[in-house]
């Protein structure tokens, strides 16, 4: 399927992403360039039902490359954090929701078992096969209402890198009969891991921040 322009309702929801944006924090708003990226990028994700930049360059038929889609995406200065909360504010106001249940969920998503460079990405176990695998944990905070269930904030987590080395020295040291008092002493956590209780703890106060006219009865942790 090809395509030369972002689709009708695509478009609509951009024009009413920048309004909202701009009344939240003026100079906010997407530039003109920024806007056609978006709405090329979403109206592709919606044909390809992927994200993939040589995807979405077939389906312009060449006019949006590979190299120019993907620099946007890394360079340009692109209000992504306000760019989540204003979509959320404006699928709640499209929909008259002022209340619901917040629940937390978390998804492992494989990626490749040679890959070092993908934000937060680390040695997993793969359920499929039994393995191992490079991969990322997202956190998400949920709305379950009773119309729809939307994502209002995620975090990527990552086990802290020297604890996890740790515990695996501990375990074989202590496997030899090493004693506790001579096995290394426990790191502190590096603030840069939270554990998931802190991501979840985050993502309720950014919530509270970005809706507080949303009403939560309670919430839930499905982790």
């Amino acid at each position: 399927m090809l395509m030369n322009a972002p689709a009708t309702f695509i478009q609509s929801y951009i024009d009413d992403l920048n309004d909202a944006l701009n009344q939240l924090k003026p100079g906010a708003a997407l530039t003109r360039i920024q806007a056609a990226w978006l709405g090329t990028c979403l109206t592709c994700i919606l044909l390809m039902n992927s994200v993939c930049w040589a995807k979405f360059e077939r389906a312009s038929l060449g006019d949006c490359k590979v190299a120019a889609l993907s620099w946007v995406f890394r360079k340009a200065s692109i209000p992504w954090d306000w760019l989540l909360r204003v979509s959320v504010v404006l699928i709640l106001k499209r929909y008259g929701i002022t209340e619901g249940v917040l629940a937390f969920d978390e998804s492992d998503r494989a990626r490749s078992k040679s890959t070092k460079r993908i934000y937060k990405v680390y040695k997993q176990k793969h359920k499929g096969s039994g393995g191992y695998v490079n991969g990322q944990t997202i956190v998400l905070l949920l709305l379950v209402t009773s119309s729809i269930t939307v994502p209002v904030g995620f975090f990527f987590y990552m086990p802290d890198p020297a604890l996890k080395q740790w515990d695996k020295e501990d375990k074989r040291l202590k496997k030899r009969g090493i004693a506790k008092k001579d096995r290394p002493i426990k790191p502190e956590r590096d603030s840069a891991y939270p554990t998931k209780t802190e991501i979840a703890l985050g993502l309720l106060k950014e919530f509270k921040v970005a809706h507080s006219l949303i009403n939560p009865s309670s919430s839930l942790l499905m982790m």
